[in-house]
């Protein structure tokens, strides 16, 4: 029986955790919320690659994506530009994409990702 590894955990949550193979990374908002869209969701991703990191994979990994923008009609097309230029060539995950009411006015995108453990 494989072991469960959490990442980062407090009473609420864990920020990742590692079951049989797969990494799960939960919910992941911009720590400088001041930023426009490019700018939280590059400081996201970069959040994200720091988790893959921790967790023993890296982007080229990605399995699946959630993505949840507070505004779709105004910021998906710029989102898409950091996405695409951050995503490991050949690597594209499935995904998805909402928009959503956030937990915090200030944050306008949030990122699930599950990815593979490297071999």
């Amino acid at each position: 029986m494989s072991n469960i590894v959490r990442i980062e955990t407090d009473p609420r949550r864990s920020r990742a955790v590692v079951y049989n193979g797969v990494i799960y990374i939960g919910g992941m908002t911009a720590d400088d919320r001041s930023q426009d869209i490019t700018g939280q969701t590059r400081d996201t991703l970069s959040k994200i690659e720091g988790y893959l990191e921790k967790a023993g994979s890296d982007k080229s990994r990605i399995l699946t994506a959630q993505i949840w923008i507070k505004d779709l009609a105004r910021d998906f097309d710029a989102m898409n530009e950091v996405w695409n230029s951050w995503t490991a060539p050949g690597c594209a995950p499935t995904r998805a994409t909402a928009q959503c009411d956030m937990g915090a006015e200030d944050v306008l995108v949030e990122f699930i990702v599950t990815a593979a453990v490297a071999e």
